[in-house]
C-alpha cells in the first residue's frame, strides 16, 4: 500500500529493482487484461465472459464472506501467537508451510492500521457475534495508547504517532522521515476509530482519546490555501513545525477524517462542541474550495514524502463514501460522489485495468510511476474501496450500472483472500496488514450493507447500521442485538421469516416504507430493515431457520502443516481417531488451513463427539482431476451422499436435527478431497 520514497531503505530499493515499478514507462490510463488467472487462481466466468467470484462462483455470499472471514482467521491466529501486526507493517510467508515471516526492514504503519482495523471489526462483530473480535481490537488499540502517543506538553499532545521503525515496540515515527512527528489526518482517522470503539464498548478511555485528538486538531488548525491544507501532511509533534525534517510537508487533502471525528463528537455533544463545529466548517470550506475543484488528492500514506504530483485514490473515495452514508452533510452528495468515482476511474495518474468486465484500480501515482504491481498481482483493498462506493451509490440512487460495476470489481477482489501464492504487495513477495487484513475486509463488508441480497442466503446476519452494535447474539430463528444509539436504521438478512420484531420490549409494525419506526421484510430476498427511533434493544424472532453451529476451522489452535491428528482437536469435544486426518496448508479452494486424509487412498474415516452433537455439515472441495463421492452416515441419521466434480467446492449441509456420537464417511476417489469448516451444534 505504498509508493516508494526517495529515502527508502536499501533492502526495499533492491526489491524495487526486481519489479516493473522501477522500470515503468508511460502507461495507458485504462487497459484490458483478461488473463486466465487472478492472484494465481483460475478465473471463473459467466456465460457472457464476465468475472464470477472465487472460490464458489455460483454463490456470492459464500465467496464474499469467505474473503473477510479468511483474513480474520489469519489475524486471530497471529494474535494468539506472534502478534505480528503490532510491530510490522508487512510479511512474507513460506510457500509450503504458509508460516508468516515478518519484514524486518520496512516502516510499521501503526496508526491508520488501527483505524482500518476498527472499521473492520465494527462490522465483523455485528456480522458474527464473535466476542473474540472485540478482544482482539481492544488489545490492539490499547497497545497503541500505551506505547504510541505523544507527550502531554507537546503542541500535538496525547495523539497517536503515525508509524514506527520496523519491529519497534515503542512508536515515534519512521526514522526515514525523521523522529517524533505526527500526521494530522491520521490523528483524525484514529480519533474517529477511538470514538467508535467507545460506542461499541462503553469504555470512556477511548472517548477521552478521541477528545484529545479533536482538541489537538482544533489547536493547530489554519485556514489553508491552495498550497497549504488546514493541517500539514506531516509535522514535528513537539511544536508543529515543518523545519529540519525531510519528510515534513504542508499539504494533505485528507481532511474528511478530521471532519468525521468532529461530526461524531458534535452529534454526541462530547467535548468542546462549539470549537469542533467552527473547525469542522473551516475544513469543509477548504475541501470544497480546493481539492473538490482542482483534484489535488495527495498526502495520505505513511511512507510517502511530501509530493504534490503523487495522487492517490483513498482520499477521494473515502470522501465519496462519507457523503453517500451522510447525504444530509452535503446538499450535492449525488454529484460529488459520482464526480469522485469517475475521477478515480479516469485519472491518468495511475493505471486502471478491465479484467473480464471488472474494473481494477491501482493505488497511487504521478502519471509516470505508480503503485503497485502488474495486473492481477495486488490492490484488492483499493478495488474493494471503489466497489464499495459504487455499491453505496447504487443503494442511494438505484442506478443499476453502478451495482453491476461494484459486483464485478468485488468479484475480482475475492481472488485475493487468504495468502494466494500468485499475488503480493509491491516490490517483493510481502503482504501488508493494512491492505489485505483490515482495509480490504472492511470495504468488502460494505458490499452486504449496500446490497444485502449478496449476503449468504442460508444464514442470519446483521449487515449494516450507522450505529455501533454493542452486543448481539444469533439463535435458531432469532437475532437479538443492541445499538449504541436509540435511533438507527439497521439492515439484516435472515434465514427465517420474522414473526415479531421488538424494540425495547415493544412490537414494531411492519411497513411498506420505513418512513417511521417499524420494519420492512422482503420475503423473496429475506432482507429485513428495521427503523427504531427511541429504543436500543432489538429482538427478532420467527419461524425456525437453521441452527447456528460452532465451527472447527483448523486454524485455532494453529497446528503446523502436515500435523497428523490423533484424538481430540480443537479440544476433546471432537475425536478424529488416530492418524486418519492431517492438517493441510491453504490449497485448492481453501484460503486457510484445513484437513485432508492422511492416506490419500483411504476409503473411509470417522469422527466422534465427546457427547451427542448435531453434525450440521462441512465444506469440501475436490482438488482432484476426477469426480469424487462422499457418503455421510450415522446410526441415528439418514445417510447423505454427495458427488463433487473435479475442481468443485461444496458446503455440505446434512439437514440432520438429531444428535449423534459418531459420524462416518465413505469415499470414492478421495485423493483430491480437502475439508474445512466442520459445523456442529448442541442438541
Amino acid at each position: 500500500m505504498t509508493f516508494i520514497s526517495k529515502t527508502a531503505t536499501a533492502s526495499v530499493l533492491l526489491a524495487l529493482l526486481a519489479f516493473p515499478f522501477s522500470a515503468q514507462q508511460s502507461f495507458p490510463v485504462v487497459s484490458t487484461v483478461d488473463e486466465p488467472s487472478i492472484a494465481g487462481r483460475a478465473v471463473a466466468l459467466d456465460s457472457n465472459g464476465k468475472l464470477l467470484p472465487w472460490p464458489m462462483p455460483e454463490n456470492t455470499g459464500y465467496s464474499y464472506s469467505s474473503y473477510f472471514l479468511s483474513q480474520w482467521t489469519i489475524l486471530w491466529d497471529q494474535y494468539q501467537r506472534q502478534r505480528l501486526p503490532y510491530f510490522y507493517c508487512c510479511f512474507d510467508f513460506d510457500r509450503k508451510t504458509y508460516e508468516l515471516i515478518p519484514d524486518q526492514h520496512y516502516v510499521n504503519s501503526t496508526a491508520y492500521l488501527r483505524a482500518m482495523m476498527q472499521g473492520f471489526v465494527e462490522r465483523l462483530y455485528a456480522y458474527t457475534g464473535d466476542p473474540r473480535t472485540l478482544e482482539f481490537l481492544q488489545n490492539f488499540v490499547d497497545y497503541e495508547l500505551e506505547h504510541g502517543t505523544t507527550p502531554a506538553n507537546y503542541a500535538w499532545s496525547g495523539v497517536p504517532y503515525p508509524s514506527a521503525n520496523p519491529g519497534a515496540r515503542e512508536y515515534s515515527g519512521w526514522s526515514e522521515h525523521g523522529e517524533d512527528f505526527i500526521e494530522p489526518h491520521v490523528v483524525g482517522e484514529d480519533g474517529y476509530a477511538y470514538l467508535r470503539l467507545y460506542e461499541m464498548t462503553g469504555n470512556t478511555k477511548y472517548l477521552q482519546a478521541a477528545i484529545r485528538c479533536a482538541a489537538a486538531l482544533v489547536k493547530n488548525f489554519k485556514t489553508g490555501d491552495k498550497d497549504n491544507s488546514p493541517w500539514p501532511f506531516r509535522c514535528h509533534a513537539r511544536d508543529g513545525s515543518l523545519a529540519n525534517g525531510k519528510g515534513m510537508g504542508p499539504y494533505s487533502a485528507n481532511v474528511v477524517e478530521p471532519i468525521m471525528l468532529f461530526d461524531e463528537l458534535i452529534r454526541l455533544r462530547q467535548g468542546d462542541v462549539d470549537s469542533y463545529q467552527r473547525i469542522r466548517d473551516g475544513a469543509w470550506n477548504w475541501l470544497m474550495k480546493y481539492p473538490m475543484v482542482n483534484n489535488l488528492w495527495v498526502g495520505y500514506f505513511e511512507d510517502v514524502g511530501p509530493n504534490m504530483e503523487n495522487m492517490n485514490q483513498v482520499i477521494p473515495l473515502e470522501f465519496a463514501r462519507y457523503v453517500l452514508l451522510h447525504p444530509e452533510k452535503d446538499a450535492r452528495w449525488r454529484e460529488h460522489a459520482r464526480q469522485l468515482m469517475e475521477w478515480v476511474k479516469s485519472t491518468p495518474k495511475w493505471p486502471k485495468y478491465i479484467v473480464h468486465g471488472a474494473t481494477v484500480t491501482t493505488e497511487q501515482g504521478d502519471g509516470k510511476s505508480f503503485c503497485c504491481n502488474l495486473p492481477n498481482q495486488c490492490c484488492d483493498s483499493h478495488t474493494s474501496r471503489l466497489a464499495a462506493v459504487e455499491a453505496f451509490y447504487y443503494a442511494k440512487t438505484g442506478d443499476a450500472a453502478y451495482k453491476e460495476a461494484a459486483y464485478r470489481s468485488y468479484n475480482w477482489a475475492t481472488y485475493f483472500q487468504g495468502l494466494p501464492g500468485g499475488a503480493h504487495a509491491p516490490f517483493s513477495t510481502q503482504w501488508w496488514f493494512t491492505d489485505q487484513f483490515s482495509d480490504g475486509p472492511r470495504r468488502m463488508m460494505d458490499a452486504f450493507w449496500a446490497v444485502p441480497e449478496w449476503a449468504p442466503r442460508d444464514e442470519s446476519h446483521l449487515l449494516g447500521s450507522l450505529s455501533a452494535v454493542t452486543k448481539i447474539s444469533y439463535g435458531t430463528g432469532s437475532v437479538t442485538y443492541s445499538t449504541f444509539d436509540d435511533a438507527s436504521t439497521d439492515v439484516l438478512r435472515l434465514d427465517f421469516v420474522p414473526q415479531t420484531v421488538m424494540a425495547d420490549g415493544q412490537p414494531l409494525r411492519e411497513l411498506h416504507e420505513l418512513s417511521a419506526s417499524g420494519y420492512s421484510f422482503d420475503s423473496s430476498s429475506r432482507v429485513l430493515r428495521i427503523r427504531h427511533a427511541h429504543a436500543r434493544n432489538i429482538d427478532v424472532r420467527g419461524k425456525s431457520g437453521g441452527v447456528v453451529p460452532a465451527l472447527v476451522t483448523f486454524d485455532d489452535p494453529h497446528l503446523a502443516a502436515g500435523t497428523v491428528l490423533n484424538g481430540g482437536y480443537p479440544s476433546s469435544q471432537v475425536d478424529w481417531g488416530n492418524s486418519v486426518w492431517k492438517i493441510a496448508p491453504p490449497g485448492g479452494q481453501f484460503a486457510t488451513f484445513h484437513v485432508v486424509l492422511a492416506g490419500a487412498s483411504a476409503r473411509s474415516a470417522k469422527l466422534k463427539f465427546s457427547s451427542p452433537r448435531i453434525f450440521v455439515g462441512i465444506d469440501v472441495c475436490n482438488d482432484g482431476t476426477e469426480d469424487a463421492a462422499i457418503a455421510i452416515r450415522s446410526p441415528e441419521q439418514q445417510e447423505q451422499t454427495v458427488t463433487l466434480h473435479a475442481g468443485e467446492l461444496r458446503r455440505i449441509r446434512t439437514g440432520w436435527i438429531k444428535p449423534s456420537l459418531t459420524v462416518e464417511f465413505e469415499f470414492h476417489n478421495p485423493g483430491g478431497l480437502r475439508f474445512d469448516n466442520l459445523a456442529y451444534a448442541q442438541p
